[in-house]
């Protein structure tokens, strides 16, 4: 990977030109270079409104341990910090003296200081799916991965109503039903009504 930059591409709609265009596409590709850059070099932005807590730091920098650094810093022609601004204060308290990087410089003035907004704020709008929440969490149980890394603790757990999982036994699905063995599906269940009252129940 080059630290030398090239010049970027049109600003897209909301800028001050029309976003090119591609077999009917009007989505342009912003991310144009992928760098490895000194994290002395980045400039982070003074205004950024989102703020890291010492407990979130913590929580990326055993992330970037687990999973390695996954997901590039953004940043404009200059080295300003479009988003990352997290990842790469917790690489720097982790000892790592250069962090890659995605050039943006085909955003406007107003786009960019936008996305940094954008960036963090769509993330929070999406929701979980408690009970595949609660599979998943079983299911890397069992594989007997560190749930803490990924950031949900008990009290996050609860503020997505999902209480408490447990692992799948040997024979169990996640969610703990019954498996038949060779992969057949479990009998299904025989009801028997009562002829003199109607009442339904298993036998």
């Amino acid at each position: 990977m080059s630290a030398k930059k090239s010049a970027g591409g049109t600003a897209g709609k909301g800028g001050v030109s029309a976003a090119p265009t591609q077999d009917d596409q009007t989505v342009r590709v912003a991310a144009e270079q992928l760098l490895t850059l000194p994290i002395e070099e980045l400039i982070p932005y003074p205004n950024n409104a989102r703020v890291h807590s010492k407990k979130q730091i913590a929580q990326i920098r055993a992330s970037l341990r687990e999973f390695g650094f996954v997901t590039p810093v953004l940043i404009d022609f200059d080295n300003n910090i479009i988003a990352g601004h997290g990842r790469v204060e917790a690489a720097r308290a982790e000892g790592m003296t250069e962090v890659p990087c995605v050039l943006i410089s085909s955003l406007t003035e107003a786009q960019r200081k936008a996305y940094i907004l954008v960036d963090n704020r769509l993330s929070e709008t999406g929701a979980w799916d408690p009970e595949t929440l609660k599979m998943e969490m079983a299911g890397l149980e069992a594989l007997h991965f560190d749930t803490s890394v990924i950031g949900f603790d008990k009290r996050a757990l609860r503020e997505i109503h999902v209480d408490s999982y447990t692992r799948a036994a040997p024979g169990q699905g996640a969610a703990g039903e019954t498996e038949a063995p060779d992969g057949e599906p479990p009998p299904a269940k025989r009801t028997v009504c009562c002829p003199h009252c109607g009442h339904t129940f298993e036998p």
